[in-house]
């Protein structure tokens, strides 16, 4: 059977920088350890004037199809997942198409074009939409361009602002991938569910609290519907699992569920009884309530254990390096956690070929999707030709007053204009607007 997954990746990061614990943590009055500690949160990424969800997803692509040698005949679809889109009719995906046209020869007509929309988890539903379509031999020999990107902006006062983004992912998806193999067994756990949702409005309504109950409770669904399928898991099966990342410490929330789950039944498990004594069972209480009262105990306790410390430390904890820096990007997220968690690899040496991920997807509304990945040969070659690091380290830092001014400038309803503060180089860039309020864009030398 013919491997189906993910050739190459790249991003694009907006190129503004928001130092959260030295600029803004000051201007909140708080201690800047809610961000670095609670949230997990150093810096934030925000789109400079010229920026938006089209300019980095197109110089996403751009720079992933100049990297991989490919032209518009190479592609026979482009998915674009976002949950900041400007338009109700036309897609993102066509706008990034024209961009490209710009500097290839040749044109995308042939190519289908859609746009996936289900909060933060389209971006992996597009990842489905594409390995179906190359399963199902409709491909022609071609990929996949699927892009994630969003501007993930709060209502400023907003408790969700310190956990802002913006940026892109673009991944190339293909037979024989040279980076991982996407498994045929997937898990879902979904709901109606209004934890978070922007009702025709650019920023979101939010019920911060059961955002996390249903994150986490979708979770668990999806990893049971999994397992199904794919048969029982255990913390020694994947070598790193990528979450969906709004925030790291909402990370932290979800594994130590996970791993009491995997657990559950095993050697583990029966050693930990000896330290923390044995979880606990609805059976053994009369009241639900002092049973979820002995469940929050538990895994306390649980999680101040080395078994499970250690386990963390190598599983999940690199997963998070890149979102640390850059914010929540919405669609990306989960996506910058498997580049992360490949980053930690080849910077320790680390053999991946043949080894295993377990990627947790969430959006809001809700779903989650859980399924497995089996890392490719060349996956090392790759991951070394991203350049992350430049990205990170060329981004302006903001001072709280122009922080401002770029929340103006890319709120909808404010219309607001910036002078730019860096300049663009070999980059789509936003370039006003046409006769029918569509959005223009060029390319910029």
């Amino acid at each position: 059977m013919t491997a189906v997954g993910i050739d190459a990746v790249e991003i694009w990061t907006g190129k503004l920088k928001l130092d959260l614990p030295g600029t803004f943590a000051p201007e909140k009055g708080d201690d800047p350890e809610k961000y670095t500690k609670g949230l997990g949160l150093n810096n934030s990424s925000f789109p400079d004037a010229y920026e938006d969800i089209v300019t980095m997803g197109a110089n996403a692509a751009h720079r992933l199809m100049e990297r991989k040698g490919l032209s518009p005949d190479d592609i026979g679809r482009i998915d674009v997942a976002t949950e900041s889109a400007f338009d109700n009719s036309k897609p993102v995906s066509t706008y990034v198409a024209g961009c490209l046209e710009q500097v290839y020869d040749g044109d995308f007509h042939h190519a289908n074009k859609g746009e996936r929309k289900f909060a933060c988890i389209a971006g992996t539903q597009s990842l489905d939409d594409a390995y179906n379509w190359i399963k199902a031999g409709r491909n022609r020999g071609r990929g996949a361009l699927v892009i994630a990107t969003d501007t993930a902006l709060y209502a400023r006062g907003d408790a969700g602002e310190a956990t802002q983004g913006a940026g892109a992912v673009a991944m190339y998806v293909t037979e024989d991938p040279d980076l991982v193999e996407l498994s045929t067994h997937q898990g879902y756990g979904s709901a109606d569910e209004t934890d978070f949702l922007k009702p025709n409005q650019q920023f979101p309504s939010v019920d911060g609290k059961r955002s996390i109950q249903v994150y986490l409770a979708r979770m668990r669904e999806a990893l049971e519907d999994f397992e199904s399928v794919a048969g029982a898991s255990h913390p020694d099966q994947y070598e790193y699992i990528p979450f969906h990342t709004p925030f790291p410490g909402m990370v932290r929330k979800a594994a130590v569920l996970g791993y009491r789950h995997m657990i559950r039944g095993t050697p583990i498990e029966e050693e930990l009884a000896a330290e923390i004594g044995e979880l606990p069972r609805p059976e053994g209480f009369a009241e639900d309530e002092d049973y979820q009262e002995a469940i929050r105990e538990y895994m306390d306790a649980l999680s101040d254990t080395d078994a499970y410390r250690e386990w963390y430390a190598e599983a999940i904890e690199p997963t998070l390096s890149v979102s640390r820096e850059v914010g929540n990007w919405y669609t990306g997220s989960v996506h910058l956690a498997r580049l992360s968690a490949l980053r930690d690899a080849a910077e320790k040496g680390t053999d991946m070929a043949g080894k295993k991920l377990l990627v947790g997807s969430y959006g809001s509304g809700a779903q989650a999707e859980i399924h497995a990945e089996t890392v490719a040969d060349e996956w090392d070659e790759e991951i070394e030709a991203i350049d992350v690091e430049s990205q990170l380290d060329r981004r302006y830092d903001l001072s709280f007053e122009e922080y401002e001014e770029v929340h103006d400038r890319h709120n909808h309803e404010k219309q607001t204009e910036l002078e730019p503060f860096t300049t663009p180089d070999g980059e789509f860039v936003f370039d006003g607007w046409g006769r029918m309020n569509e959005r223009k864009y060029t390319y910029v030398e």
